[in-house]
């Protein structure tokens, strides 16, 4: 199964460090697709160790599923767009506050800069949301990134309604689907689970 052979993926890391081995899995299953992947990571998914696995692992391992070293300055992100070194910009986590940043245009944070650099080109954003404040504090940025041109979503639930009711995450299961529908200008649909 090659579907995406010859596309080139920024896959993007932010801090939601509880969804890191779903984000891993999928980043495998888009390498398996054929996609070529330049891993990209923010300063706290590639600096901060958790309960969810340590700092130099989560490196090591997105290095191996990537076949390349992290980019995770944002002097190393830079030259994505002026070199064209991507095709689609995947951020997978992508926290809430990552999403008000760029909704915002904020530049403060490798992935931050990757997309930027990556946008100036007017190729598209996959949006894989996690975020415990998402219908909340951050549900503003993210209606905003929805209605920004070449900003996509992968499909968006409530995680755990009752214990924690303003958060909201993607179906990462769901993240190959929407780079197919990506690659053809479409947001898939239904976007809210």
């Amino acid at each position: 199964m090659n579907e995406l052979s010859n596309v080139k993926i920024g896959f993007a890391m932010t801090g939601s460090f509880c969804t890191f081995e779903k984000a891993f899995l999928q980043a495998e299953k888009l390498k398996e697709s054929g996609a070529e992947l330049i891993p990209i990571m923010s300063y706290n998914a590639s600096t901060i160790s958790s309960r969810f696995g340590e700092a130099e692992e989560n490196i090591r391992r997105l290095e191996n599923i990537c076949g390349r070293k992290i980019i995770n300055t944002i002097d190393g992100a830079e030259p994505i767009g002026p070199k064209k070194m991507t095709d689609i910009m995947v951020v997978c986590p992508c926290t809430g506050n990552t999403c008000a940043k760029l909704a915002l245009s904020i530049t403060d944070t490798p992935v931050t800069m990757a997309v930027k650099s990556h946008i100036r080109n007017s190729k598209p954003v996959i949006i894989a949301l996690a975020s415990n404040d998402s219908l909340a504090g951050s549900m503003k940025n993210i209606g905003y990134l929805m209605n920004m041109k070449n900003y996509y979503f992968v499909p968006i639930y409530q995680d755990d309604f009752s214990h924690k009711p303003t958060s909201a995450i993607c179906d990462f299961t769901k993240l190959g689907d929407t780079v197919l529908a990506v690659l053809d200008g479409k947001q898939i649909q239904p976007v809210l689970c």
